[in-house]
């Protein structure tokens, strides 16, 4: 065949291979689907081969189960991230859970975590950082709301610094912080009230809000300023002049004294 000889696979209208072609495709897709119709594939095939063990025992599952608590849904207490593993002695466990707070609002958020660190304070673990301990035991320490608060924020209280700090801002709000601090700054002297009776409820009044922010000098001039016009007589004359020249040191010592009388 020189270079003007045509093969014999020459056709001279293209669109007549054109056609061909497709009546050839829709031939091949027409044999498909008769095949496919003709032996169609075994569900149970078909769900071995595409279902997960996951999926298949679901499948197996009745309708109240899927509503059913599981172990899946228990909280348990972080995960301690330190350099192998410890444990707590029943002893402690039984220390702590002697004093428990549930978060109510007459519990004192404050005094129980100075009682829980108090407790704390009296042993080591060796090899073990003392912010673990306290972050694996402070758990026993909840009951009530105060746990439910816990397990819901768990992942938020990783460090002790951080789970003491918040701890405090849920359990000892701003509210009731102003409202002990108030009790402190507008503190008076009660009607037949002796100094020694009115010097303990200022120190409690203190000790109930040891966040307080107010510093000695001031608590004393509150507290003086707060007692009856006999009472701060006496006060001056017992301080060998005014009460209010004395140093904070001397005008401790001598409301002590008098408080002890």
């Amino acid at each position: 065949m020189n270079r003007f000889d045509l093969s014999d696979k020459f056709v001279d209208n293209p669109e007549t291979l054109i056609r061909k072609t497709k009546t050839k495709l829709r031939m091949n897709q027409s044999k498909s689907s008769t095949s496919q119709l003709a032996n169609p594939p075994k569900p149970e095939d078909q769900s071995t081969q595409s279902l997960t063990p996951e999926i298949e025992a679901m499948a197996d599952k009745l309708l109240p189960e899927f509503s059913a608590p599981t172990t899946a849904n228990i909280r348990t207490e972080p995960a301690v991230d330190i350099n192998g593993s410890f444990e707590l002695k029943l002893v402690l466990i039984n220390m702590v859970q002697a004093s428990q707070f549930y978060g109510k609002a007459h519990e004192d958020a404050s005094a129980h975590l100075q009682h829980f660190l108090e407790i704390c304070r009296t042993f080591t673990i060796k090899d073990v950082p003392k912010d673990a301990i306290l972050l694996r035991l402070f758990v026993f320490s909840l009951l009530g709301k105060a746990k439910h608060w816990f397990y819901a924020n768990k992942e938020k209280n990783t460090m002790w610094a951080l789970r003491s700090t918040n701890f405090l801002a849920k359990f000892f709000p701003t509210g009731k912080t102003n409202a002990l601090h108030g009790k402190i700054s507008s503190f008076q002297q009660q009607h037949d009230e002796r100094v020694p009776k009115a010097w303990e409820r200022f120190q409690d009044h203190i000790l109930e809000c040891p966040h307080h922010g107010m510093e000695n000098w001031l608590l004393m001039q509150t507290f003086y300023h707060g007692l009856s016009n006999s009472t701060r007589e006496t006060m001056d004359t017992a301080a060998g002049e005014a009460f209010l020249s004395l140093t904070i040191s001397q005008a401790t010592a001598l409301v002590e004294k008098m408080a002890s009388n």
